[in-house]
């Protein structure tokens, strides 16, 4: 993969629950994680004391982050609705010459902040809440 822009890294969210992508306006930093957990099978006769993983174990998950500025009243509605009223709809995450994740995440937090002599801004926290899909680009 070769150097990409990170304004091309976006977050969208589903407006309507019917597949109505918008991306989620004003973001200036956006970051994905993805986290496996282990299983450890480690036993007293593991070869030369080594640990020992079961394969295909464990729980998968994902984490979304970003923060910025407000830009549109529809999606910063959106988020913070979906806040309050604890849904887990769709969300995609566009990895620039990579490819699209697609997935429910719950908004886990939202914060704001302000300056007297700066704009308004937000933070926000996904986590997933059920099986993601990966579509390569």
């Amino acid at each position: 993969m070769v150097a990409q822009s990170g304004k091309d890294l976006l977050i969208k969210v589903d407006m309507t629950g019917g597949g109505l992508f918008e991306t989620l306006a004003g973001l200036r930093a956006t970051r994905i994680s993805f986290n496996a957990e282990s299983v450890d099978v480690t036993t007293l006769e593991s070869q030369g004391g080594w640990r020992e993983l079961l394969g295909g174990a464990g729980v998968k998950s994902a984490a979304i982050s970003g923060s910025g500025v407000f830009r549109d009243a529809g999606t910063d509605e959106r988020a913070r609705q979906l806040f309050f009223d604890g849904e887990t709809p769709d969300f995609q995450v566009i990895i620039p010459g990579f490819g699209i994740v697609q997935g429910p995440f719950q908004v886990t937090a939202i914060e704001y902040a302000g300056t007297h002599d700066g704009e308004a801004t937000y933070e926000l926290s996904l986590a997933s809440a059920g099986a993601l899909t990966f579509t390569a680009v």
